[in-house]
């Protein structure tokens, strides 16, 4: 009797290799690639779907909110190998990750495999073969739900983009997206923008000086203190201003100014030698818990403050380490751990640091977040007994093993002893002497604060960071210094007495970790999506990054103010936090989804403009000033402009001839919103904005050589007088004219130049390039000199090297070009060279030559030097094996060339079967 087959069907096919090597005999592992299928674009419906009421956003608003699916073109290749792999087995086991995504891709691998087999769904937190083996014996039916919770989400998205994006490219440009979190969490970064602009420095001093006791066996070990009170009143620090840098109290709290400052370290001046007297020491026990194991939000965190991973190279890394078995799904909101985890985290913290370290019962932790969903277990190291970084280091390399450690590390920890030790505080004072002038016989009052760890605890494992802009961070080594032994009434001599003086600084802009954390707080989106989210806000050209820092570009203050003024409601962070809310209720079977999403759409029936849905708020728009919407108002008649070829300012207040515009200049794209000031604003329109600054005239061509500032930076150009056309020549006729004739001579600035002080000499030299260094005598190539976007470089054909600076493209000899031409590229480093390769995969066994990873144009792809493959959506250039690279190429070349682009056969494609159908 043949032995029954089982078809089980993962998401990724490093999955399917892993868990096929559990199962053994009577199991066929598949993976899907991730989703198969999804909403169409509406204009690839098929021909007789595009007027029905499909036809706007693939999804029937008047129906149910009925979508359409199609199967994406790159899988109806996987899809065929599925359903032949089904027909010969016996059951199907849909064993795709226990989330919202998972579910889908489960439901939708049922709608177009149509099994005609008993199906089971098989769900596991970890690859390993204890829990696969315990997810067979535990397999479940598919949990409609949570479908119909990720459905919702899907055509939510949908709806808002379709309806609000149109409108973007309307009034501010095209291409431009909406989305419902994306929107949101770019409003919050320039929200944070909008504050550091309004933001008004306060000036404030202090006086620090160390202090030592005079007596007793610590008697001359120093600490440092800070003054804190003068005359009965406390001193102000930083956080005692507000962002219009004015006091928040006004009572009871004295702000020094330097010349008060330097009269309190004169006035202390015959205390220094044991004038001092402590006039109160505290000391209380000290102790600190550890912090929770990681969830997707945590771990975006941390690993972004500790190992400056971004969140998407964060969730890439994760998940290859799920992948291959070293850590739990890494997608979670719950910070619990199961009690086997539980058990191997204090086993091994009693083995690597002593039983002592480990409390009498176990720590238990669950989520502070009401809208916790996917509650499986915290990221933790997989299997029921953790691997050390030292066994796996031999596994794992470079950021995998680093996140590896950071995972482990906050587990373990999280099952360890509390930190011990002892704060002490500490107040001393002196009066004032005569030479403090007018505070002569004032009492100042210096404190200082220690703690000392007794018992490290958790702390020999693992501490967690924090954000720079953390009330406190910033005094951490003032706080944790060690106190010498005192007394109150004790006399202390100080010294090195000084007064400093500080600025009070505006909030610190979000990094990716503070973005996440907002968004958490806030209940807005969900942590699996946020990589995504600020990737796309990145894309989109919303926010750049500088540093560790997100900076919003003046087009995200367009977008966010059209959609603050047009659609206030959908990027409001409570509505967005409660629509997350309902979204959890459709997944725990509480709210139907299509009476949710009426009520999203169409409204709640009422007719009054409180009750209108998104399709009343699109429809009844009126008037969007175009103008308004792209304009921030800088001061003094200064006003920023978003243009279609990127931001500019104009002097409003400047007399301008009737019909004339106001004089403008470009803004350059590396200067923040908040470096904008009206100073900044006039330096640019006083270069000559987009006229530019006249240095001149080229005596050999008789043209005007002017300096502007320009997107990319500072530039020279020379003017061409204006053309003779044809007044009886057509548009057309017209435009072609025009492209033949002859375009301006331009080059950038050196960055050793400025745009205010270059000369005409400066500029010439410029306008010069390239130059012709010589001819090489072995190709009979010429060999120039030229100044490019990402530096000075030399070109010969199509090889290019890279200069060492800006001044050799004038300087650099032949001699001197040929012996860097001898010379073996450098990889990136030289421009046009060829970029190193990603990875390498062993050699191909049809071609024989070596398979390498590469960033391409559009991704990562693998290739053997002849053929070329895009890494599927599941894959990344870290979790690809060589046995995958090779069965990619091999497709491939199966496939032969790429056919030319054609109308598909609406014959061809097939409604969907609604889920109703599988429905209990």
């Amino acid at each position: 009797m043949p032995q029954p087959r089982k078809l089980v069907i993962v998401e990724s096919p490093t999955k399917a290799r892993k868990i096929a090597g559990y199962l053994g005999d009577g199991y066929e592992v598949e993976a899907s690639v991730g989703h198969i299928r999804d909403l169409p674009q509406p204009s690839e419906l098929p021909a007789e779907m595009k007027k029905g009421p499909y036809g706007k956003f693939a999804v029937d608003v008047e129906n149910g909110f009925e979508p359409y699916y199609e199967v994406y073109a790159d899988k109806k290749a996987k899809v065929r190998e599925l359903k032949k792999a089904l027909k010969e087995a016996d059951e199907l086991y849909l064993a795709t990750d226990e989330d919202r995504e998972g579910e889908a891709i489960a439901w939708h691998l049922i709608q177009e495999l149509k099994p005609k087999v008993p199906v089971k769904r098989m769900v596991f937190h970890e690859i390993t073969r204890e829990a696969i083996v315990r997810a067979l014996e535990n397999t479940r039916d598919l949990d409609e739900n949570l479908v119909d919770a990720q459905e919702t989400r899907r055509i939510l998205d949908r709806l808002y983009g379709y309806e609000v994006s149109p409108v973007l490219w309307r009034k501010v440009r095209q291409g431009l997206s909406a989305g419902r979190v994306q929107s949101v969490a770019t409003r919050l970064v320039v929200e944070r923008e909008r504050e550091r602009m309004a933001f008004v420095a306060a000036e404030y001093w202090d006086v620090t000086g160390q202090f030592a006791p005079t007596t007793g066996d610590d008697a001359g070990q120093a600490f440092k203190a800070r003054l804190t009170g003068l005359g009965g009143e406390r001193v102000a620090s930083g956080r005692d201003f507000d962002d219009k840098g004015r006091l928040k109290v006004r009572s009871g709290v004295v702000q020094l100014d330097e010349a008060r400052a330097q009269a309190v370290v004169a006035g202390l001046g015959s205390a220094v030698d044991g004038g001092f007297t402590v006039r109160s020491l505290e000391t209380k026990p000290y102790s600190r818990k550890p912090a929770a194991p990681f969830t997707t939000s945590t771990l975006q965190q941390e690993a972004g403050r500790k190992l400056r991973m971004n969140a998407r190279a964060t969730m890439r890394t994760a998940q290859a380490l799920y992948e291959n078995g070293y850590i739990t799904y890494m997608r979670t909101d719950s910070p619990a751990l199961s009690a086997e985890a539980i058990d191997a985290a204090r086993r091994q913290a009693a083995e690597l640091y002593g039983a002592e370290y480990v409390p009498g019962s176990p720590r238990l932790y669950q989520s502070k977040n009401k809208g916790a969903q996917e509650a499986h277990e915290a990221i933790r190291p997989a299997g029921d007994s953790f691997r050390t970084p030292a066994q796996v280091a031999r596994e794992l390399s470079g950021d995998q093993f680093r996140l590896y450690e950071l995972i482990w590390k906050r587990t373990v920890a999280s099952q360890m002893a509390d930190a011990k030790g002892s704060t002490a505080s500490v107040r001393l004072a002196a009066p004032l002497s005569a030479a403090a002038g007018e505070l002569a016989g004032t009492e100042a009052v210096f404190s200082a604060s220690g703690t000392v760890i007794t018992f490290r605890g958790f702390l020999a494992a693992y501490e967690e960071s924090v954000d720079v802009e953390d009330d406190g961070a910033a005094a951490s080594s003032e706080r944790d210094a060690r106190l010498p032994r005192m007394a109150e009434g004790d006399a202390l001599a100080g010294r090195d007495l000084a007064a400093d003086g500080h600025s009070t600084t505006p909030p610190a802009r979000y990094t990716e970790a503070s973005l996440v954390k907002a968004l958490e707080e806030l209940g807005i989106g969900r942590p699996s999506t946020y990589a995504a989210t600020i990737s796309t806000i990145q894309d989109r050209g919303y926010v750049r990054t500088q540093g560790q820092a997100l900076v919003p570009t003046w087009l995200a203050f367009a977008v966010t103010k059209l959609l603050e003024e047009h659609f206030d409601w959908l990027v409001d962070y409570r509505f967005t936090a409660e629509m997350e809310a309902d979204l959890d209720q459709i997944a725990a079977g509480d709210r139907e989804r299509a009476a949710w999403l009426s009520r999203f759409y169409f409204g709640d029936g009422s007719g009054s403009q409180e009750g209108w849905g998104l399709h009343d708020l699109v429809e009844n728009l009126g008037d969007i000033d175009a103008v308004a919407v792209n304009s921030v108002e800088i001061g003094e008649g200064i006003r920023l402009r978003v243009g279609r070829y990127g931001p500019y300012v104009e002097d409003l207040s400047a007399e301008v001839p009737e019909g004339q515009n106001p004089p403008r200049a470009s803004v350059p794209e590396d200067l923040a919103p908040d470096e904008l000031t009206v100073e900044k604003a006039r330096e640019l329109l006083a270069a000559g904005g987009d006229e530019g600054r006249v240095l001149g005239t080229d005596p050999e061509s008789g043209h005007t050589i002017v300096a502007k500032a320009g997107r990319y930076g500072p530039y020279v150009t020379e003017l061409l007088p204006e053309p003779e056309l044809d007044p009886g020549l057509s548009a057309a006729a017209r435009k072609k004219a025009l492209a033949a004739l002859p375009k301006p001579r331009t080059a950038s600035l050196f960055k050793t130049m400025a745009l205010d002080t270059v000369t005409l000499e400066d500029a010439l030299r410029l306008l010069s390039l390239p130059r012709v260094v010589g001819t090489d005598p072995e190709s009979g190539d010429e060999i120039t000199a030229q100044n490019g976007r990402y530096g000075p470089y030399l070109k010969k054909g199509t090889d290019s090297r890279t200069l060492g600076s800006e001044e050799q493209l004038f300087t650099v000899t032949l001699e001197e070009a040929l012996k860097i031409y001898a010379e073996p590229k450098r990889g990136r480093g030289a421009r046009g060279a060829a970029a190193p390769p990603l990875r390498e995969l062993g050699d191909d066994p049809t071609s024989g030559k070596p398979i390498t990873v590469k960033d391409g144009r559009f991704g990562p792809y693998v290739t053997d030097g002849e053929t070329n493959r895009t890494l599927p959506r599941d894959l990344t250039p870290e979790t690809i094996t060589p046995e995958r690279a090779v069965e990619l190429l091999a497709e491939k070349r199966a496939a032969g060339p790429a056919k030319k682009r054609t109308t598909r056969s609406t014959a061809a494609r097939k409604t969907t079967t609604r889920k109703t159908a599988t429905k209990k």
